[in-house]
């Protein structure tokens, strides 16, 4: 009970934050304006905070959907299974040369990438559990909290790249089929494991997510560890 009243203070938190960096404001009322009054070391430091507590909130996702739905033998083989998601592509880089390959605005602009592409599939999940018989709300309610704190984490995002590099948000190309094209399917059992599948790769991504923004600043910093991140 106690951990559930710190998790939402934190959330309770965070959420007033992005309000003023997404544009809900005065000082930044205009989208593309990259006169907000925030600094940027206060905004990433938000953006930060924001991925790290939808990582929390994902792997608590993923640990109640496990305990509900899915025999312990199943676990390991399926949440190992790093092709089976879309993204895997999209490497995190961690050797000291592959830091330096990787520019701020590829690491910014991969961050939008994950985010946007993950929007579409967390509400055909929150369809998908809906149908459940047995989903607790707690579940649907965290997947549905998530996907308003990507939409906020999308905004801030855009501004980081507006502020950081001037320009305004460019997708990269997608060549992968979307998690988002998948079929609804009334089988069970084939539902429950692609609804796992799907929480299992999102919380890899959410990873993704907060390791470029950590990079990000360590980068600003200075920091001479960045490529251990």
């Amino acid at each position: 009970m106690n951990n559930n009243k710190a998790l939402h203070g934190c959330v309770l938190l965070l959420l007033w934050p992005f309000q003023g960096t997404t544009g809900s404001m005065a000082e930044c009322q205009d989208p593309g304006s990259t006169q907000c009054t925030i600094s940027l070391e206060k905004l990433l430091d938000r953006a930060i905070q924001h991925a790290e507590l939808i990582y929390l909130v994902s792997e608590e996702s993923l640990t109640l959907f496990e305990e509900m739905f899915i025999p312990f033998h199943v676990r390991i083989p399926l949440t190992q299974t790093g092709n089976a998601c879309t993204t895997s592509t999209l490497s995190i880089p961690t050797s000291r040369s592959e830091v330096q390959e990787n520019s701020d605005k590829w690491l910014l602009h991969s961050i939008l990438f994950l985010i946007k592409f993950w929007i579409d599939p967390l509400v055909k999940l929150q369809t998908s559990l809906d149908r459940y018989d047995n989903a607790p709300m707690v579940l649907i309610n965290k997947t549905k909290w998530i996907s308003g704190k990507l939409m906020n984490l999308a905004q801030g995002v855009t501004i980081l790249i507006q502020k950081m590099l001037g320009e305004g948000a460019v997708m990269l190309e997608q060549n992968n089929k979307s998690l988002a094209d998948y079929p609804v399917h009334f089988d069970m059992l084939e539902s429950v494991l692609r609804d796992y599948t799907l929480l299992a790769c999102f919380k890899k991504d959410t990873h993704k997510m907060e390791t470029f923004l950590k990079l990000l600043k360590c980068r600003r910093k200075g920091g001479l560890g960045c490529s251990l991140l």
